[in-house]
């Protein structure tokens, strides 16, 4: 199996990274690598109603697409889509398992549907007035080169443009000590069949049995490895660097992702 496309937009935030130009210095070496919380912005694109209700994974998941989809010159409304991500919002889930500990036991209908796991994929329809189709993934670890074959499968085949959004947040205790996520984390793709102006890399992935790489950075490899949507850094490295290269992504115990990239420019 042998899949390739264009990449010719990116979007990240996560702890330290309010960008990608930002996360690029970084990951370039431009700039040292300095931890803070990610900051989620108000996702001004929703109507005051929605946006009242929006939990941190639409918040992070909204931002992402906007930033890709900015860069790559792309009309929102008419791109299919890919939203993956380990799991649900774990602030949501931790307020629903509280109210369930209550002798009454009542859940906010806002609360229950803002903990679906297509919430994301739903407020971006909202958010966009997109009526493109739009595939929810999830595959606990491997969740961003699931999304990543699942985008570059429909770049492939279908011949159109895609948006990938791949996404994590963080969980509150009690659930924290079961799934340590510490922070919102992210990154969000918008691959082409065919290069474009905006086009920024040529990719290409095939999967592999050779163990995945690590980030040489001690303090990038922790974030690595301790957020699933964070498997993207050696990529997000790669293209930074903006050099031909080729490196291996962690996916399955069985299977890694060989990801080949040949810049554009």
């Amino acid at each position: 199996m042998r899949l390739s496309a264009y990449i010719s937009g990116i979007g990240v935030l996560g702890p330290g990274f309010d960008n990608w130009p930002q996360a690029a210095a970084v990951l370039s070496g431009e700039q040292p690598y300095v931890p803070a919380p990610t900051v989620l912005p108000t996702p001004a694109m929703l109507p005051p109603a929605e946006r009242r209700r929006t939990g941190r994974v639409v918040k992070l998941a909204l931002a992402l697409g906007l930033e890709a989809t900015f860069r790559a010159d792309a009309d929102a409304k008419q791109l299919p889509s890919v939203f993956s991500s380990s799991g649900g919002d774990g602030h949501i889930c931790h307020e629903i398992c509280q109210a369930l500990a209550q002798p009454t036991r009542e859940v906010s209908p806002t609360r229950f549907s803002n903990s679906v796991h297509n919430v994301a994929a739903g407020y971006w329809s909202i958010a966009t007035g997109s009526l493109a189709a739009a595939n929810v993934l999830c595959a606990f670890d491997a969740s961003f080169v699931a999304g990543l074959l699942e985008a570059l499968t429909q770049a492939t085949v279908d011949r159109e443009a895609v948006l990938l959004v791949a996404y994590d947040t963080e969980y509150p205790p009690p659930l924290h000590a079961k799934r340590p996520v510490p922070d919102a984390l992210g990154v969000a793709l918008v691959l082409t069949p065919e290069r474009t102006p905006s086009s920024i890399a040529g990719i290409e992935l095939t999967l592999t049995d050779e163990p995945c790489q690590q980030m040489t950075d001690s303090q990038l490899e922790a974030l690595r490895v301790a957020i699933p949507a964070a498997r993207s850094l050696p990529l997000l490295r790669l293209l930074a660097i903006g050099a031909p290269g080729r490196v291996i992504l962690e996916y399955l115990d069985v299977s890694r992702a060989a990801v080949q990239i040949e810049p554009c420019s």
